[in-house]
């Protein structure tokens, strides 16, 4: 895994940049096109209608690359996309559940100035995710880690790997720096049981840069 989160952090340090994408800096008041780099956390968990699969939040890591492209001349309004890694899950006493997904955000974004030099970007839209890897981890009290894949229902409750959601925040950019900050709503049952009902969601944190 962290041989392919280097490769992801190479292949967007190589890339051209399309056009610049500044703020004091931020040009919305004409058509381009920006890419950059995200690196950050989640808070997540994983909610459900029994306590059986309730947990609560865990802390995480994000990496992503993305790529924008104004919508129209006239409107400050953004498509952006791109392709991160996040580390999802819950824990709840003895248990920790990872559930790590790639993911592919569609996010609307509108840019207008804070000041001269400060650009505020809100944004909301869809994901669609995809669980690549993660172990359920139980403690059993003696010193010993119990673990077996989160995604094998043979030994623990199981979780599908396909999830989607909504996504929705605020970012902000100056010279080239990016922050943003907030909140996906899992929509997608992620649980194999046929009686059991279960949804991942995580708050947010990114800092990056973009080109």
């Amino acid at each position: 895994m962290k041989k392919f989160l280097i490769s992801i952090v190479a292949a967007l340090m190589t890339v051209p940049s399309f056009a610049q994408f500044t703020s004091g800096g931020f040009e919305i008041d004409r058509e381009n096109i920006y890419y950059g780099i995200r690196f950050g956390g989640t808070l997540a968990s994983i909610s459900s209608d029994t306590k059986y699969a309730e947990m609560g939040t865990k802390l995480g890591m994000t990496l992503g690359g993305v790529i924008g492209i104004r919508l129209s001349s006239s409107v400050p309004v953004f498509l952006e996309s791109g392709l991160y890694y996040t580390e999802r899950g819950g824990k709840e006493g003895k248990y920790t559940c990872g559930y790590n997904n790639l993911e592919i955000p569609l996010l609307i974004k509108y840019g207008f100035h804070a000041t001269d030099e400060i650009a505020v970007l809100p944004f909301v839209g869809p994901y669609f995710a995809y669980g690549i890897s993660g172990k359920t981890k139980k403690d059993d009290g003696l010193g010993g880690i119990e673990k077996v894949s989160t995604y094998d229902d043979d030994e623990w409750m199981g979780l599908e790997r396909a999830n989607m959601g909504f996504k929705f925040g605020c970012g902000a950019e100056y010279n080239h720096l990016y922050l943003e900050i907030g909140y996906q709503l899992g929509v997608t049952n992620i649980s194999k049981m046929d009686d059991v009902s279960a949804h991942s969601s995580a708050f947010f944190a990114n800092f990056g840069v973009n080109f």
